[in-house]
């Protein structure tokens, strides 16, 4: 039984991942942002890999799902140091985000809730084929959406990191006890066959 409630729990957690991440990477599709596509690629074929292995019982793509959760907490760290200009990070290099092929940011930036979007004509400051606007009424900024998402997205991956090495560690305990009574079997007492022949013996006969 507990064993089961751990494999449901986990697949419960993945598919609250699954969400999750399906639903940033629309966002992100919308604002161009390369790197995080890559990223949430990436975290949605680890976590389908962690369904399977928990369905089918393969510890080994559960501690692979395991292992990427891990990288996946670090990146998800990273956006929101990132976005919350922790160091030396800066919103002026929120290019790092397009890979620096275009000058889109977060989708967030212009369509947070309230935001209120007024085109600057004829900008000095406006490159080659784009335009300057300003934003403002934003009920909550754009830089705070993206943070709320990544921590959602850290909060999923912990609770997943730990159903997921609980849920292997019981599947390699089953493992070697199988294993162990294989074992057994193959040293257990095998008792002596009869023989279907019969055995010639010579006959003497007194001269």
């Amino acid at each position: 039984m507990g064993r089961c409630d751990g494999r449901c729990t986990l697949v419960v957690i993945c598919c609250l991942q699954l969400v999750a991440a399906l639903q940033r990477q629309v966002f992100d599709f919308l604002g161009y942002q390369w790197a995080p596509i890559l990223a949430n690629f990436l975290h949605i074929m680890a976590v389908i890999l962690g369904v399977f292995g928990t369905v089918q019982i393969r510890s080994k793509y559960l501690i692979l799902y395991a292992v990427w959760l891990v990288v996946w907490v670090g990146w998800n760290s990273f956006i929101i140091c990132f976005y919350l200009e922790v160091g030396h990070l800066s919103q002026d290099k929120d290019f790092l985000m397009t890979f620096n092929t275009s000058l889109h940011r977060s989708w967030w930036m212009e369509n947070g809730p309230g935001c209120l979007v007024t085109p600057v004509p004829d900008s000095p400051l406006a490159p080659q084929d784009h335009h300057v606007i300003t934003v403002s009424g934003c009920l909550l900024d754009y830089q705070y959406i993206e943070v709320v998402s990544s921590a959602l997205q850290v909060f999923l991956a912990l609770f997943g990191f730990v159903y997921a090495c609980y849920v292997s560690k019981v599947f390699l305990d089953d493992e070697d006890s199988f294993d162990f009574i294989g074992g057994l079997d193959s040293y257990s007492y095998q008792p002596p066959q009869k023989s279907s022949h019969l055995q010639l013996q010579p006959l003497y006969t007194a001269g």
